[in-house]
């Protein structure tokens, strides 16, 4: 998979609203124009649900699965 920064997340989710479900940000980040490899990531992460930008960070650049 190609590499994925946190701030191509950032971006991607910019105007979310948490606790978000997985799906609530996979479609926000589609709106907002990010790259197949964004979503794929989010949406691959595992986690359900997230309470904020650094469940995000977490899941998808710690490993954790924050469910």
């Amino acid at each position: 998979m190609a590499d994925v920064s946190p701030i191509d997340v950032q971006k991607a989710l910019k105007g979310a609203e948490y606790p978000a479900s997985a799906d609530d940000l996979v479609s926000l980040a589609r709106n907002n124009g990010a790259a197949d490899e964004v979503v794929e990531r989010l949406r691959s992460s595992g986690t359900k649900r997230y309470d904020g930008p650094d469940d995000v960070q977490k899941a998808l650049f710690s490993g954790g699965d924050g469910s």
